[in-house]
């Protein structure tokens, strides 16, 4: 653990990620203050990689819960395994034991499925928890969260409380498609992640071209900073600047290299036209 926000920056870019000194203090009070941290931002903007780039850099195994409407205990926190349960059951009917004894003998921890969230905190070692789009989850998803988000613990009624050995490091990422309770947003730490300047962007590129020319990734960042002003359908994120600018170099940089490799940039055939009319005169 580094002793200074600022000494995280060169690490982080090292791991391929460019960073602000902002988000460089968020992330090492994070790990200070043992809280989780809530990133907020539009579609494509780097959020969900910010959970990798932690794994990464602490050397610590990540799990990751995908949410989506609908999402419910058995696929986030637990759920048993009814299959071996059964055959438990199946064997056990000839043994002396008391159907107590046989009740508690199928509901231990060998016959749970740990799905990503017990997973976090009752590994022995310490882990990122990377709860992903959680706006996408119901409300009522949100109060199974606080119990862990406060107290790293979580309630199995056949098991009791389970403690987190070692608290795991979350990361919570939300589009904003829906607004998130007072109660969730209280228990973490907040950053907003904004599209990247033409700047930062063109840092980006080159991190990820290397030997991309200077004036053409120049080109590509200003462009797209001029692009994600129109109202699109689908407002393109960085990896797909990186996608456009990989597309232009294999085509060699010729006069007609942006224009016929939008597709990489846009993901509509609205936006696609929408951005031909706005910045290009087809001869």
């Amino acid at each position: 653990m580094v002793d200074n926000p600022r000494d995280l920056i060169p690490i982080i870019d090292d791991l391929g990620y460019v960073i602000e000194e902002e988000l460089a203090t968020v992330l090492f009070l994070m790990q200070k203050l043992e809280k989780p941290l809530l990133l907020e931002g539009n579609p494509g903007v780097g959020k969900t990689k910010i959970a990798y780039i932690l794994a990464d850099m602490l050397g610590y195994e990540l799990v990751r819960l995908q949410c989506y409407e609908g999402l419910d205990v058995n696929n986030a926190i637990y759920e048993w395994n009814y299959q071996k349960q059964l055959l438990a059951i199946k064997i056990s009917e000839s043994s002396s034991k008391s159907d107590k004894e046989k009740e508690e003998m199928i509901f231990g921890e060998e016959y749970l499925l740990k799905r990503p969230l017990l997973q976090a905190i009752s590994n022995p070692k310490r882990m990122i928890l990377l709860i992903d789009e959680i706006d996408r989850a119901d409300e009522e998803f949100e109060a199974f969260l606080l119990e862990l988000l406060s107290d790293f613990q979580i309630s199995v009624p056949e098991l009791g409380t389970i403690t987190a050995v070692n608290k795991p490091i979350v990361v919570l990422t939300s589009n904003r498609t829906r607004e998130l309770s007072d109660a969730l947003k209280r228990r973490c730490l907040y950053h907003w992640v904004d599209y990247p300047s033409a700047e930062k962007e063109l840092q980006i590129i080159k991190k990820h071209l290397p030997n991309v020319e200077v004036a053409l990734a120049e080109q590509i960042a200003t462009f797209v900073e001029k692009v994600r002003t129109l109202k699109l359908d689908k407002t393109p994120g960085i990896a797909e600047t990186i996608d456009w600018a990989k597309g232009i170099a294999a085509l060699n940089n010729d006069d007609a290299a942006m224009y016929n490799s939008l597709s990489c940039l846009l993901k509509s055939n609205s936006d696609i036209r929408k951005v031909k009319k706005e910045f290009f005169t087809k001869s």
